[in-house]
C-alpha cells in the first residue's frame, strides 16, 4: 500500500451545514483514511464549504453540472488519476464514455439511487438496457449499497455487469449515536426522519394514523424531522384529517444521532429507498424501525426482530403496527445496536471502499 496514488471523487451531493449525514461522516474519514497512506483526493462536489472536516478536503466546486465540470478539470489539467470514484451521478452515460476518452484510470460508480415503487415505463426500461449496451464497458466497477441495488444494477443495465458488480453497505458512525435504554412498550413514542417528498410516503403515515381508533388519536404524538418540497401538502392533509394534535414538524437538524435515543420507535413508510442510513441510526440508538418493504430495508429490518415491514402504500397493514406496537400487543425486545455494530459501521464501509483502490 505504499505505492503512491492520486484519485477523483466526483460527487453530485450538495454540502450543506444545516444537514450532516451519514454520506458527510463517510467522506471525510474516506478522505482521510486516503491521506493516511499517501493517496492523493481531489473532490469535485456542486458547492464549496468549509462547516466541519470539508474544510480539510482538496474541493473543487461546479455549480450546476459537476460532470461537465470535472471533464472540463481533466481536459485543462490531464492529471494522473489511478481512480475515478463517482457518487450521485447517473450511470452508464456519455459521461463515462468522455472520462475514458481523457484518462486511463479505473472507473468506479457507486450507485445510491432508489427506483420507483412499480418500476421504470417500458421506454425508459428500454433506454436503460440502451445506455448498458454502449457505455457501461467504460466502468470497471459498479457498487451497490445493497443487495437490491446490486440486482437493480444488473435489471436496468444488463446481466452481463454480473462479474463486475459488488455490494458494499453504507455505515453510520455508531460512537456518536446515542443509546436508548428503557423503551416503553405501552404508548411509546414515535419520530419520523426523513426529507419531505412525496416518494417518503408520509401521507400514508398520516392516513394510517386517522384510522386509529379514537381513544388512540387523542394521545399519540409523532414527531417529523426534515423539510423538503413536500410539507405545506403534509400539513394541509393533516388539517384535513384533524390531526394537528399528533404531528409536531420539528425541521431539518444536523445532530439526529444525538435525538433518536428519545424516541421507542421510528417510522419510515417510504416509496422508494436504496438503503437508508436513517434506519441504521436509529437501530444503533436501539430504536427499532417500521419502514416498508422498499429497496434494502428487508436486508437490515427482521420483521418483529428489531423492527415491522409493511408493503408499501399499505395504510391499514401500517395503522394496525401502529395500534398494536401503541397498546403494547407487539414489543420489540432485543437490543438493536448489535446489529449495526457488526455489520453497518462508518469504519467498515470505509475499509470496504478503500480496499477497491487495491483490486
Amino acid at each position: 500500500m505504499g505505492l503512491k496514488k492520486k484519485i477523483a471523487i466526483i460527487c453530485n451531493y450538495e454540502l450543506l451545514p444545516e444537514r450532516i449525514g451519514g454520506m458527510d461522516h463517510f467522506f471525510w474519514s474516506f478522505d482521510q483514511k486516503c491521506k493516511e497512506n499517501n493517496i492523493e483526493v481531489d473532490w469535485f462536489f456542486p458547492n464549496n464549504s468549509k462547516h466541519d472536516n470539508y474544510s480539510e478536503l482538496k474541493i473543487y466546486s461546479s455549480g450546476t453540472n459537476v460532470e461537465k465540470s470535472f471533464l472540463t478539470f481533466l481536459e485543462h489539467n490531464k492529471p494522473q488519476y489511478s481512480h475515478i470514484i463517482t457518487h450521485f451521478v447517473e450511470l452508464c452515460t456519455p459521461f463515462f464514455k468522455k472520462v475514458k476518452q481523457l484518462s486511463t484510470a479505473e472507473i468506479i460508480a457507486i450507485d445510491h439511487n432508489p427506483r420507483p415503487l412499480n418500476g421504470y415505463s417500458f421506454k425508459k426500461r428500454i433506454n436503460k438496457k440502451l445506455k448498458g449496451l454502449l457505455f457501461s464497458k467504460y466502468i470497471n466497477l459498479f457498487i451497490g449499497v445493497s443487495d437490491y441495488t446490486v440486482n437493480e444494477i444488473l435489471k436496468d443495465f444488463g446481466s452481463h455487469l454480473g462479474h463486475k458488480t459488488k455490494t458494499i453497505y453504507n455505515g453510520v458512525v455508531i460512537d456518536k449515536i446515542l443509546i436508548r435504554q428503557n423503551r416503553s412498550v405501552y404508548k411509546p413514542t414515535f419520530l419520523v426522519a426523513s426529507h419531505l417528498r412525496e416518494s417518503k410516503g408520509i401521507q400514508d403515515l398520516i392516513e394510517s394514523v386517522s384510522f386509529l381508533p379514537n381513544e388512540i388519536k387523542e394521545e399519540i404524538k409523532i414527531d417529523i424531522y426534515g423539510d423538503g418540497p413536500y410539507k405545506n401538502i403534509l400539513l394541509e392533509k393533516i388539517g384535513r384529517y384533524s390531526l394537528q394534535n399528533n404531528f409536531l414538524f420539528k425541521g431539518s437538524k444536523p445532530n439526529l444521532n444525538e435525538i433518536f435515543f428519545q424516541y421507542d420507535y421510528m417510522l419510515q413508510p417510504t416509496h422508494m429507498e436504496c438503503f437508508s442510513l436513517s434506519i441504521l441510526e436509529s437501530l444503533a440508538a436501539n430504536v427499532p424501525v417500521v419502514t416498508t418493504n422498499v429497496g434494502g430495508n428487508a436486508e437490515v429490518i427482521k420483521n418483529a426482530e428489531n423492527g415491522y415491514i409493511f408493503e408499501a402504500k399499505n395504510i391499514k397493514a401500517l395503522t394496525k403496527i401502529l395500534e398494536d406496537v401503541y397498546l403494547g400487543n407487539k414489543k420489540i425486545s432485543i437490543n438493536t445496536r448489535e446489529l449495526i455494530c457488526n455489520s453497518f459501521s462508518l469504519p467498515k464501509m470505509v475499509k470496504d471502499h478503500f480496499e477497491l483502490l487495491f483490486k
